[in-house]
Parts: C-alpha cells; sequence; structure tokens
C-alpha cells in the first residue's frame, strides 16, 4: 500500500473498527497524521487544534483495525495511554499479519 492508498483507506474508513489494517497502512497513516500535526503546529495553534481533533476518530480506527490484524482486540488500543507500558502498541504494531486473525473479513490484507 502506498502513502496516498493509506490515507484515501483511512478516511474512507473514518469511524470503521471492525477488519483489519496492514502494517503499511498503519505507518503511512501515522506518518500523514504527524506531519499533518506537525505543519498545523507551525501555522497556527487554531489549526493545530483543529487536525488534531479531526484525525484523531481514523487514527483510532485503523490503530484498533491493526490491532485487529495481528489478533489482538481493539481494547488493548487502551495501553498506549499508560507511560511506558504503552511501548506494548508500538511492539504489536510492528508485527507482522495474522493470516487466521478472528477480525479478517473475506477479504485477504497484504501486509
Amino acid at each position: 500500500m502506498t502513502f496516498f492508498d493509506a490515507i484515501k483507506t483511512c478516511l474512507s474508513k473514518y469511524a470503521t473498527f471492525e477488519g483489519v489494517a496492514s502494517r503499511s497502512e498503519y505507518w503511512w497513516w501515522t506518518l500523514f497524521y504527524f506531519l499533518a500535526v506537525c505543519v498545523g503546529l507551525i501555522i497556527s495553534p487554531v489549526l493545530y487544534f483543529v487536525l488534531m481533533l479531526g484525525l484523531l476518530m481514523p487514527t483510532l480506527a485503523v490503530g484498533v483495525r491493526r490491532l485487529h490484524d495481528i489478533d489482538k482486540s481493539g481494547w488493548w488500543l487502551l495501553v498506549s495511554l499508560i507511560p511506558i507500558i504503552g511501548l506494548i502498541m508500538i511492539v504489536w504494531s510492528l508485527t507482522p499479519s495474522k493470516i487466521s486473525s478472528r477480525w479478517a473479513q473475506s477479504s485477504a490484507v497484504t501486509p
């Protein structure tokens, strides 16, 4: 998945917490989110706040779908809120997809 494909997918699945997200989709979206928020912060605090709020839902959704891809419950995303222990989420987001994920739909996701 390319950078722009990942952005398009995440925005089209804005609040879709079902299904799975590949590693590339997750990390491309994370890069886009980071860049967008940095640009917003440089331009204006108001733009920064609007971007943070506007991109929060798709960021949570792709995080939950990424956890589903490695066969974990989306509730594990809450672990990222705990200092130090939240690093578990980063490690899990780096792991390869599980083909037999219970959340995977009939259409396979390419890792």
